[in-house]
């Protein structure tokens, strides 16, 4: 199978379970703030789930991404390395995952204290398990990417994201609240984490023979590699996490409900870019060892563009419908969400630049520059949340996540320019194209936004931007349907 067809049938795997997982997320979304749970309920859920966040951090720690790591080496190196890899990561993984459980079910009611939130207490008992269940998904997913069989992956997700979905609404109808929903998204790590590791012991772990004994210092390796990535990953929790935790104990469960709403739409937004940075990473790794660093260069550069391509114009679109969309689709009472939304328009952005970006540099072997990067501005994220919060909020979160995840961003992609000698010229020619067809979309949303009345003139008025959109890439040249055509068949 080729560089191009292998790509093409990850990115097509994973989009799909992306787009189940996403479509139950959202939907979850809507049931819980549009008819089961109040701002403040649901703020308060988020709020929890920010402290859970922290806590996963030191319960998987870089192992995943590491292990992954060493995977896709000893595939070509020595196969028969791959199940020790298996068994010593998933022991490690275990230890630290059943330790942070034990210490956060057992010191729930001082974490509740500090916090200033007594109702936190079951929450982070029922977190525990959370912990150790979300730490293995991340596991089994994490090294399906390594194998380079993201189907399996994708498989997990959308199992997780169906799963949530039902659990959580039929513990919210039970009468549980806030709490049965979280009980809900435990119940369905626990399912698809359990799937995955079958997976894994049944595709992967029984298919390779087993050396006499490891490789010397295969263990050692394997932990000095994760020190890095885990450095990144604490960068990614404080990103993601610490702003919803900052916001619940300096501005209360409201404005984590507000700041939520924004984050979850922006994560519905990333679905694409997701899925096609799932697949490249570790084939840009690939082509740099293989000493083809010109064909990894033209697959970032022709995943950059497709990338700006979609949501340039997808971030102009939300600035313009995005009061609209929140008073039809979630009601008046998270219209204080709005100006979350309408900034998060710009972190969509950056983010889909990062996730074709960021997870390249771990298979260059450059996991210690990225794992600086991200660790420096997500200490300057928590400043600046500090600093903003009290006076404007959740916009004052939103704000310190763009400024600091762009910086970051903006870095990582320096490091790909370094390795791979990106075509800067032609990137520049593209983007402006985009930005043309964009000022032409925009135009056609803001003439339809005084019919907007409800849901469906809300649809209409975003189907035609789509449909302006569609028809001048493809004009323009900067689509080709014939690729469209070739990538789904």
């Amino acid at each position: 199978m080729s560089l191009a067809e292998r790509v093409a049938r990850g990115v097509k795997a994973s989009l799909i379970a992306r787009v189940v997982y996403i479509a139950t997320n959202s939907a979850l979304l809507i049931v819980l703030t549009r008819y089961l749970l109040e701002p403040g309920e649901y703020g308060q859920l988020y709020f929890a789930l920010s402290v859970l966040g922290i806590a996963l951090l030191f319960s998987a720690l870089g192992i995943p991404k590491a292990t992954a790591r060493y995977v896709t080496e000893y595939v070509e190196k020595d196969q028969r390395q791959i199940p020790y890899l298996i068994e010593r990561s998933l022991l490690v993984l275990l230890v630290l995952s059943g330790l942070v459980a034990l210490a956060l079910a057992g010191g729930r009611g001082l974490i509740a204290e500090l916090l200033g939130e007594p109702g936190l207490e079951p929450f982070l008992l029922i977190g525990a398990v959370h912990v150790a269940a979300k730490s293995l998904q991340t596991y089994v997913k994490t090294l399906f990417q390594g194998f380079n069989r993201v189907t399996y992956s994708a498989v997990v997700s959308a199992t997780n994201g169906v799963a949530r979905l039902v659990l959580a609404t039929v513990f919210v109808l039970a009468g549980y609240g806030a709490l049965g929903a979280l009980a809900g998204y435990v119940a369905a790590y626990v399912l698809s984490s359990l799937l995955g590791l079958g997976i894994l012991y049944a595709k992967f772990y029984r298919r390779y023979e087993r050396a006499a004994e490891p490789e010397a210092g295969l263990l050692r390796r394997l932990l000095e590699y994760s020190i890095p990535t885990a450095a990144t990953r604490a960068g990614v929790v404080l990103d993601s996490r610490v702003d919803s935790l900052l916001l619940g104990v300096l501005a209360g469960p409201v404005a984590v409900g507000f700041y939520t709403v924004a984050r979850q739409i922006a994560d519905v937004c990333i679905v694409p870019a997701q899925s096609l940075g799932y697949t490249i990473t570790p084939a840009l790794g690939e082509q740099k060892a293989a000493d083809q660093s010109s064909r990894g260069a033209r697959l970032y550069e022709r995943s950059l563009e497709n990338v700006l391509l979609l949501y340039i114009p997808a971030g102009v679109g939300l600035v313009l419908v995005a009061e609209p969309a929140i008073r039809y689709v979630f009601t008046e009472d998270y219209l204080g969400a709005v100006p979350v939304v309408q900034l998060f328009s710009l972190f969509i952005l950056v983010r889909a630049v990062h996730k074709i970006t960021g997870s390249g540099l771990d298979y260059l072997g450059l996991a210690r520059i990225r794992a600086i990067a991200r660790t420096t501005t997500a200490l300057g994220n928590v400043g600046l949340n500090v600093l903003l919060i009290p006076e404007y909020g959740a916009v004052g979160a939103g704000l310190a996540t763009v400024t600091t995840y762009t910086l970051y961003t903006a870095v990582n992609v320096y490091y790909i320019h370094r390795e791979f000698a990106l075509r800067l010229g032609f990137l520049a020619r593209r983007i402006a194209h985009i930005l043309a067809v964009t000022s032409v979309m925009a135009g056609g949303v803001v003439l339809a936004l005084p019919y907007v009345t409800g849901l469906a003139t809300l649809a209409g008025a975003i189907l035609l931007g789509g449909v302006v959109w569609a028809v001048l890439v493809v004009l323009s040249g900067l689509l080709d349907p014939a690729e469209i055509r070739t990538f789904l068949g």
